[in-house]
């Protein structure tokens, strides 16, 4: 199969490897879709783990082969991936900090090398303790629907982290691919929602998934890219009068800006809570008024990866379309392209959100017709792989 290989610091190949082997409790998927994700590409452009590895973790696909242990599925279903699942038992998750939880930790899927989520290739290995996280997509909701289960279970799990009541004023800062998510969680939990961004097409979208207010930080931006003391200034103004000089409930930094997230906490009332989602490099550090934690009681407040106890929640969200995720889907590279489907999710154009690879829809044909013909059309073997 053909496989994107992560050979170190920006180093993507595209190269050939052996078909997975599956154990008896395991499951074979021909991959359709994987989405970028910034977790990943953060791995890439800072070499934070040793090469190599292939990476790739919302994936969806079509089961083509069972472990003779497996049950619940068939050759032939279309499943959404999930590729940590914790064990539910132990002290962390106990106290539901289920991504601090040392089987979560490992990652259940894989396409060769150190399990890395492997949806950068054709097919992935789904071994036997993430197979709870597996979700059956249903026939009208697309593959790429079924990848985007993965992120919107991250964000779910965030907006759950917070202690808020109906009505009370929220700041999504950043409307990418996850702040838009935020955006349209929060509106459904009864949240009005303030959309900052400094692009003016994403705001526009902000509003489609429920923003009450949006606000273009684009003003005076310094060359670190975040906003400068003048949009500052009129955001301030603007809270004022949105909330009657109370102060944010509660502000969401979607973007790795500390200038935004110290930003936010000053906009904060008492009480409020701030919440970090992007900040996941290890080593930044940043000031904070410890007396606005300690006198002010304002929570500072981090969220990461997914909370699986969320996942039938998350698939009932997802292919109702109550949050309907294709319009957040602007690109889709083949595999061969995953280097620069990476390098544009690093550096987004004002026309890109969401960006997935995949096999090509010539390659799906032929998987297709091989499948069809087969005279052992519940296994891989060489006719099908030479289909490729």
């Amino acid at each position: 199969m053909w496989a994107t290989v992560y050979r170190g610091k920006d180093d993507l190949r595209c190269e050939q490897l052996p078909l997975p082997r599956i154990g008896p409790g395991e499951l074979l998927v021909k991959v359709a879709v994987c989405g970028v994700c910034p977790t990943d590409i953060k791995k890439i452009h800072h070499a934070t783990v040793p090469p190599p590895r292939i990476f790739g973790h919302e994936t969806a696909g079509t089961v083509v082969r069972l472990g003779q242990r497996v049950r619940g599925f068939a050759v032939g279903d279309r499943v959404a991936l999930h590729h940590h699942v914790p064990c539910l038992s132990c002290h962390f998750c106990r106290h539901r900090a289920f991504a601090q939880c040392p089987q979560y930790k490992r990652t259940g899927i894989t396409a060769g090398f150190e399990p890395a989520g492997g949806g950068y290739a054709e097919y992935v290995r789904v071994m036997p303790f993430v197979l709870p996280g597996v979700v059956k997509i249903p026939a009208r909701n697309s593959f790429a629907e079924g990848a985007m289960l993965e992120p919107v279970n991250t964000v779910l799990k965030a907006v759950r982290r917070l202690a808020l009541l109906p009505g009370d004023v929220v700041l999504v800062a950043g409307q990418g691919p996850i702040g838009l998510m935020f955006t349209r969680l929060l509106q459904l939990e009864g949240m009005s929602v303030l959309a900052t961004d400094v692009l003016a097409s994403r705001l526009k979208l902000a509003r489609r998934f429920g923003a009450r207010w949006t606000f273009n930080a684009a003003g005076d931006i310094p060359q670190s890219g975040t906003a400068g003391p003048v949009a500052r200034t009129s955001l301030a103004a603007r809270l004022d009068r949105i909330t009657d000089g109370r102060g944010l409930d509660a502000a969401v930094v979607a973007v790795a800006s500390d200038e935004v997230a110290r930003d936010c906490m000053t906009f904060l009332r008492g009480g409020g809570q701030l919440l970090l989602f992007a900040h996941t490099q290890r080593g930044l550090k940043t000031e904070v008024d410890l007396a606005s934690v300690c006198v002010d009681e304002k929570d500072l407040l981090g969220s990461y990866s997914a909370d699986f106890t969320l996942q039938k929640e998350v698939a009932r969200l997802v292919f109702s379309r109550r949050l309907d995720v294709r319009p957040l889907i602007t690109h889709r590279f083949p595999l061969a392209q995953t280097a620069e489907a990476v390098r544009l999710a690093a550096r987004p154009s004002p026309n890109a959100l969401k960006i997935l690879v995949g096999p090509d829809l010539a390659q799906h044909r032929r998987f297709d017709y091989c499948r069809r013909n087969s005279p052992r059309s519940d296994s891989i073997h060489d006719s099908r792989v030479d289909c490729y």
